[in-house]
């Protein structure tokens, strides 16, 4: 079969954010791995599961605007096997970097959600890969959600600076009111 994809993607699907939160509840979001809430999981691991979500949500949402530029052309809706084909070429085709997010923006963003009690260690580490070769690097932390962080509102979550400093929306955007007279 000639395969002819289908360009551009979508607005990121979910937030940063809203994913650590479910993901430490023990959810699986976006097809991620289950964990235990009481064990947590390390910053990397669940960077890498957001990441692959991110990508799974928008191969699956590029799969279906082809399923839709097919059934609008009088073509049939895909079956499993054509979904599944379709859902594989997209997530090999999605550039690495096309996704935001690199490591140290979600570190630094952790970081705001630690600083806000929403999450904390758990007293578990176990050996960095680093390590192998440089001994006194650090460990991986394991962290888990806190009662507070459990308890956040969603607009909360989905800007941890505006809890942090206890911002109003107007003023985390005042730069918008800068060119009016």
């Amino acid at each position: 079969m000639d395969i002819k994809p289908v360009l551009g993607g979508s607005i990121r699907p979910f937030g940063a954010g809203w994913f650590i939160m479910e993901f430490l509840k023990g959810h699986a979001p976006e097809g991620s791995a289950r964990i235990d809430p009481a064990v947590g999981s390390t910053m990397s691991d669940i960077h890498a599961a957001y990441k692959d979500g991110l990508f799974r949500a928008n191969a699956r949402d590029m799969v279906d605007k082809e399923e839709e530029l097919r059934i609008k052309k009088g073509g049939h809706a895909f079956n499993e096997e054509e979904d599944e084909m379709w859902f594989e070429y997209y997530l090999r085709k999605i550039p690495y970097k096309f996704l935001k997010m690199r490591y140290s923006s979600f570190a630094r963003y952790f970081g705001h959600l630690k600083r806000l009690g929403w999450v904390e260690a758990t007293g578990r580490t176990e050996p960095s890969a680093i390590q192998d070769y440089y001994p006194p690097a650090p460990s991986r932390v394991f962290y888990r959600l806190t009662e507070a962080g459990s308890k956040a509102t969603p607009t909360a979550i989905s800007d941890p600076l505006m809890a942090l400093y206890h911002y109003s929306r107007a003023q985390r955007s005042a730069k918008s009111r800068r060119y009016t007279a």
